[in-house]
């Protein structure tokens, strides 16, 4: 990669062997099932009618296993069941998963297990097995607070529905987070934040507030190439959507501590903390990525997409793994930057130092007098008026 020309080089051109401590530890496991497909989603999830728990299990648990070899010895942070839709998980099938997280790795004393739900009540049901097995925080995809809305998202679920799993929610686990998507088609600002002062009277802790973006590869991306998705905000709406979001966020407690993530005091999330300030992670299961340092060099780990493929090769060769790819110096700078960047706290100007890189004065200088960015003593961060562009202001940071 060229090093970007708004940054001096500086040695070491090398990554420091325990940089990854700076962001933490911990392990993503992908289930990639789904009862249905959004019209949305561009995620790896995919409807199947039959399951066989049995190797799904022996799957994660000799996975879990393997990398748990080469990482002997790590404390672990937190643990984040993803998907699909890992509440149509048995209990039992994530109990033996947990049992053997723990018996692989040191756990720390506040490690976060999280697993993403559908709020129905066939899924509801299942969270006091979850809890009793290590869950201790769940994530719930609500989407959407009015019916009309989740038919056209494609969600399983209704209102009353999502209102209610989050009721079960909220007594069995010590934490709870939900996600709401804003920039809805025939969405104005007024029942945007109508909807969103709805969901903050019902929020215990964080919530994962995002702008709906249109795939390519999804049903949405093909309505919208042949022009029938209509009804979506503006630009200047959705901005304007943006910007109440954050006042209304803040004024209730629940600071946006990253660009779509919003929290109490000390309820951030552990999991995508450790995304993004650049640690090391573990990913199981298809389409899992990761980030792993081992022996001073830092891997990019990639898995098959499909779950049947990924399945016969953990069973075939004993690794569910494609081949890692490299993560040198300037890709890792590259990264610590773009992913620290969104982080309300920004970027530490030391650790980026000690991976070789210094801001150029003039780059820095013209993005604070723009008062896009804030450069003090010890970080660099983007201000309320740039968390919008961030774009752009990465893009101004990393020009060629």
């Amino acid at each position: 990669m060229l090093l970007p020309s708004s940054w001096r080089v500086v040695l070491p051109e090398v990554i420091p062997i325990d940089d990854w401590r700076s962001g933490g530890f911990g392990l993503y496991l992908h289930w990639p099932f789904c009862k249905a497909k959004c019209p949305y989603c561009d995620f790896n999830s995919h409807v199947s009618a039959h399951i066989d728990e049995a190797r799904w299990q022996a799957a994660y648990l000799s996975e879990i296993a393997r990398v748990g070899r080469e990482t002997e010895g790590r404390v672990l942070q937190s643990v984040f069941f993803g998907g699909g839709t890992p509440s149509m998980m048995s209990p039992e099938l994530v109990d033996a998963v947990i049992r053997q997280i723990r018996a692989t790795w040191p756990m720390a004393n506040d490690a976060e297990i999280t697993l993403e739900a559908n709020p129905t009540s066939v899924e509801a049901g299942r969270f006091a097995g979850y809890r009793d097995a290590g869950v201790n925080r769940v994530s719930l995809g609500v989407q959407a607070l009015n019916d009309a809305d989740l038919r056209r998202l494609g969600r399983v679920h209704t209102t009353d529905e999502a209102m209610a799993a989050f009721d079960i929610a909220r007594h069995a686990f010590e934490r709870v987070s939900f996600d709401l998507i804003y920039s809805r088609q025939d969405q104005d600002l007024t029942a945007w934040k109508k909807e969103l002062t709805l969901a903050l009277s019902m929020a215990v802790d964080h919530l994962s507030l995002y702008q709906l973006t249109v795939e390519d590869g999804t049903v949405f991306g093909a309505r919208a190439a042949a022009g029938q998705l209509r009804g979506l905000p503006d630009e200047d709406l959705g901005a304007d959507m943006y910007l109440a979001t954050q006042d209304i966020c803040a004024a209730a407690g629940f600071v946006g501590y990253e660009v779509s993530n919003h929290a109490r005091s000390g309820a951030e999330s552990i999991h995508n903390r450790i995304y993004w300030q650049s640690g090391d992670y573990v990913g199981i299961g298809p389409g899992a990525q990761g980030r792993l340092t081992l022996d001073g060099q830092r891997w990019g780990t990639s898995t098959p997409l499909a779950p049947m493929p990924w399945l016969a090769q953990v069973e075939g060769t004993g690794a569910g793994e494609q081949a890692r790819e490299v993560i040198d110096a300037a890709d890792h700078r590259t990264e610590i930057l773009l992913m620290g960047m969104r982080l309300r706290e920004g970027v530490d100007k030391a650790r980026l130092r000690r991976n070789g890189y210094n801001p150029d004065r003039k780059a820095v200088h013209d993005l604070v007098e723009l008062d896009l960015i804030m450069n003090d003593s010890d970080r660099l961060r983007a201000t309320t008026a740039g968390r919008p562009v961030l774009n752009g202001i990465l893009r101004a940071l990393l020009a060629d």
